[in-house]
């Protein structure tokens, strides 16, 4: 089990993506278009830069749903490897079945 601290953390970054999740794409946008002339692309980076650090969306860090491991989590099931396995073993996964030969 990860530390409570870092999921909350993680929950904390996630609403913060959320809520600025506008905003930083109209300024992506304006500050990636080359059609549009220097000064006003600057300009739309230095408002991305007032933006809190948090609300950047690669901050958001995957973890377990269950765990809250970090690390070898899948995308799909929102699951860590090693519950993905437990869960897949015992069948409580729909449409997973563990091979075994």
């Amino acid at each position: 089990m990860a530390k409570l601290s870092s999921i909350n953390k993680n929950e904390r970054r996630k609403k913060l993506v959320k809520q600025y999740a506008g905003k930083y794409a109209r300024l992506r946008e304006i500050a990636d278009d080359e059609s549009r002339d220097d000064g006003e692309r600057l300009i739309a980076r230095l408002k991305m830069a007032e933006i809190p650090r948090n609300a950047n969306p690669t901050r958001v860090r995957n973890r377990c749903m269950v765990t809250g491991r970090p690390r070898g989590v899948y995308r799909k099931f929102k699951l860590g490897r090693v519950m993905l396995r437990q869960l897949a073993t015992r069948g409580m996964i729909p449409g997973v079945v563990k091979s075994s030969w």
